[in-house]
C-alpha cells in the first residue's frame, strides 16, 4: 500500500506542468548530455530510431531504484523517435561533398557523427530540452520520456527528464506579398532607410569652420571642392583629394615622382598653375542652388607670375613648386576675395625625377579698405606659448624670426625654419662661396645666417604691437672682429649663428605669462685667404638656445602668529574675589589657582 502511494505521488509530480516544476532549467548545469544521451543524428534530417537502448549508469549512493532510459513504445509495438532532427540540414552547402561538422550531411555516411567530428554546427543534431530537479525527491521514474541523473557542479545529483518541445519544430509560413500589400507591409515592418543627403537637405546658408569650399568650373558646370595635396605614407607622396576646410589655415607638402618627365610635363595638371585658379570659389553654400547667379561666385585672382610647363630640350620649365591662396572671409557673408600665387623652378628630364611641392591657405578677415594693414597672428596673448613663432621687427616691419634650411642637396635654401619659442634648435646648409669681394662676401654669409630682413628687435610678449616701441627690446649683436686675426690678406667670414634669448615667467603664479627678457646674435668666423680660389664650400649652422631665468619667490617660512586676545570679562572673577571679605575668598582660591595657571601657560607659549 505505500509503495503504490509512493508511485501515485511520482506520477502526479510528472504530470505538473514544465512552468511550475522545482528548479527548471534547459539542460543539467555543469553536465551536458553525452551524444548516447540524445542519440546520434539521422542523416539527411530524417528521423531515425536509435540503434541502441540506453541503460542508466550507477550512481553511488542511489537507490536500486534509479531512473532507466526508456524507449517509448508506439502503438502497433513500432519504436518511434520523440525527438527528430529538423528536415532541412541548414549546413550542407556543398552538393555532393561531405561538409566538416555537418552531423546531418547525406554525403558523409556517418552513422555516428560525434565519434568522426570535433563538433556538429548548429542545426545538425537533435534538438533536446531537459527538465532537472533535485535527484533526492524521486524515488522511481515512470516517464515516458528519456531520463537520466546528472552530477551538478556543486556535488548534487540532478534528476533530468528529456522533454519534446514542439517549439523547435515550429516552422514560419511564407507570406505573399504582392502590389497591393507591398507598401502596406514596407509601412507596418520597415525602418530608416539609406537616403542621398545631398537630394534631401538645402545647402547650408553659410560656411562653418572645418567646412569644405565649393568651387565651380563654368567650363564643364561642374561642382567641386577646393582642394589642398597633403602628402600620406613614408615617403610624404601627393594626395589630391583632400579637400580644405574653411579658416583652417594650413601649410602642407608632398612630393610627386615622374616615370616619365617629358611626356608629364605639359599633361599633369600638378605641374601646371592653370589648374589651381581656372574655376571660381563660391561665396556660400548655397550659391550651387543659382549657379547662373555671378553673385555667389568669386573668381581666384592671380598675383604672380604664373606660365604653363614648356619642355625645352632636356628641361621640364615652369613647374609649380609652391601654391599659397589668401582667402578673405567676411563672417556668415562667405568668402569675399580669393588670391594664389606661386612659385615655379625647372627639372631635368631623367629617370626618378622628383619634385616637392607646398600648398599654403591663409585666411583673414575682410576689410574693406585695402590699404588697411593687417596685424599678422599673436604668438601668446599676452605670454609666448611654447612652440609659437618668436617675433621679430625691423624698422616698422613685424615678422618671424627664422633658421637657417637646406635643400635635397644640402645646399642653403631661399625657404627657412621659423624659430620656435621654447624649443632649442640648430640647422645648418651649405653655403657656396661666391667669387667677389670680401665686404660683398661677408654682407651675403651675414644675411644668409640671419635671414632677410635683418631682425633688429624682438617682441617682449607674444601679442606685441609693431606700433608700440616700448613691446619690443632691441637684440644684442656681436660681430665678428677683424682685429682678432693678424692675417693682413685674410677676409673673416662668419660661418656660425648663435641665438641666445634670455625669458622668465611673470605675473601671477597660478596664471604665469612667458615674456622675453633679452636676445643676442653671437656669431663665430673664420678667416680665408683673399686671393684662394673660389671653389669650395663652407657649412653654415645655426643654433637657437632659450634659457629660463625666472626667480621664483621665497614660500612663506611658517604660519602666521596667533594673534592671543583675551574676552572683556575675562577679569571679572578675580574683582569679585577680591572685592569680597575673607570669608568669602575662601571658597574661591582653587578657581583663581587655575586661571592663573592657565594664563602663565598662554604667556610661555607666546614668548617661545
Amino acid at each position: 500500500m505505500c509503495a503504490s502511494r509512493l508511485m501515485l505521488l511520482q506520477v502526479l509530480f510528472l504530470m505538473v506542468p514544465e512552468g511550475a516544476r522545482p528548479q527548471p532549467s534547459s539542460s543539467p548545469a555543469g553536465a551536458v548530455p553525452t551524444p548516447s544521451d540524445v542519440g546520434p543524428g539521422s542523416q539527411g534530417g530524417t528521423p531515425q530510431p536509435t540503434e541502441e537502448t540506453e541503460t542508466p549508469r550507477a550512481v553511488p549512493g542511489s537507490s536500486t531504484g534509479s531512473p532507466t532510459v526508456v524507449t517509448p513504445s508506439a502503438p502497433g509495438n513500432r519504436t518511434a523517435d520523440l525527438f527528430p532532427v529538423l528536415p532541412i540540414c541548414v549546413c550542407d552547402l556543398t552538393p555532393g561533398t561531405c561538409d566538416i561538422n555537418c552531423c546531418c550531411d547525406k554525403d558523409c555516411y556517418l552513422l555516428h557523427p560525434r565519434t568522426v567530428f570535433s563538433f556538429c554546427l548548429p542545426g545538425s543534431v537533435r534538438s533536446s530540452s531537459w527538465v532537472c530537479v533535485d535527484n533526492s525527491l524521486i524515488f522511481r521514474s515512470n516517464s515516458p520520456f528519456p531520463s537520466r541523473v546528472f552530477m551538478d557542479p556543486n556535488g548534487i545529483r540532478q534528476f533530468c527528464v528529456h522533454v519534446n518541445n514542439s517549439k523547435l519544430n515550429y516552422f514560419q509560413e511564407l507570406q505573399k506579398v504582392n502590389a497591393s500589400n507591398f507598401q502596406a507591409l514596407v509601412t507596418e515592418f520597415g525602418g530608416k532607410s539609406f537616403t542621398s543627403t545631398f537630394q534631401t537637405q538645402s545647402p547650408s546658408s553659410f560656411y562653418r569652420a572645418g567646412d569644405p569650399i565649393l568651387t565651380y568650373f563654368s567650363k564643364w558646370s561642374v561642382i567641386s571642392l577646393l582642394r589642398q595635396p597633403a602628402g600620406v605614407g613614408a615617403g610624404g607622396l601627393c594626395v589630391e583629394n583632400n579637400p580644405a576646410g574653411f579658416l583652417e589655415s594650413k601649410s602642407t607638402t608632398c612630393a610627386h615622382f615622374f616615370k616619365d618627365l617629358a611626356n608629364s610635363c605639359t599633361s599633369d595638371p600638378a605641374l601646371n598653375a592653370a589648374s589651381y585658379y581656372n574655376f571660381t570659389v563660391l561665396k556660400l553654400p548655397r550659391g550651387m542652388t543659382d549657379l547662373q547667379n555671378m553673385k555667389f561666385q568669386v573668381p581666384v585672382t592671380l598675383v604672380s607670375k604664373a606660365d604653363s610647363p614648356l619642355l625645352a630640350g632636356n628641361t621640364c620649365q615652369n613647374v609649380v613648386s609652391q601654391v599659397v591662396y589668401e582667402i578673405e572671409t567676411n563672417g556668415t557673408f562667405g568668402i569675399q576675395k580669393v588670391s594664389v600665387s606661386f612659385e615655379q623652378t625647372n627639372l631635368t628630364v631623367e629617370p626618378g625625377t622628383s619634385i616637392q611641392q607646398h600648398f599654403i591657405i591663409r585666411f583673414r578677415a575682410f576689410r574693406q579698405s585695402a590699404t588697411a594693414s593687417l596685424p599678422g597672428p599673436r604668438s601668446g596673448n599676452p605670454g609666448y606659448l611654447v612652440g609659437k613663432p618668436l617675433l621679430a621687427l625691423t624698422g616698422d616691419f613685424s615678422h618671424k624670426m627664422t633658421l637657417l634650411q637646406s635643400q635635397g642637396d644640402g645646399t642653403c635654401s631661399d625657404k627657412r625654419h621659423e624659430v620656435q619659442f621654447g624649443v632649442n634648435a640648430m640647422s645648418g646648409c651649405k653655403f657656396r662661396l661666391k667669387n667677389v669681394d670680401c665686404s660683398r662676401l661677408q654682407q651675403d654669409m651675414y644675411q644668409t645666417l640671419h635671414g632677410r630682413p635683418r631682425p633688429e628687435h624682438v617682441a617682449i610678449f607674444g601679442n606685441a604691437n609693431p606700433a608700440q616701441k616700448g613691446e619690443w627690446t632691441r637684440i644684442l649683436s656681436r660681430n665678428c672682429s677683424v682685429s682678432a686675426t693678424h692675417c693682413t690678406s685674410c677676409c673673416v667670414i662668419p660661418v656660425s649663428l648663435e641665438i641666445q634669448v634670455l625669458w622668465a615667467y611673470i605675473g601671477l603664479q597660478s596664471n604665469p605669462q612667458a615674456h622675453v627678457s633679452r636676445a643676442r646674435f653671437q656669431y663665430q668666423c673664420q678667416s680665408r685667404q683673399d686671393s684662394q680660389q673660389v671653389t669650395e664650400e663652407v657649412s653654415l649652422t645655426t643654433i637657437v638656445t632659450f634659457v629660463d631665468i625666472t626667480q621664483k619667490p621665497e614660500p612663506p617660512r611658517g604660519q602666521p602668529r596667533l594673534d592671543w586676545k583675551l574676552p572683556f570679562d575675562f577679569f571679572f572673577p578675580f574683582k569679585v574675589a577680591f572685592s569680597k571679605g575673607a570669608d568669602s575668598q575662601k571658597g574661591s582660591v582653587a578657581p583663581i589657582l587655575a586661571l592663573c595657571l592657565l594664563l602663565l601657560g598662554v604667556l610661555s607659549l607666546e614668548t617661545e
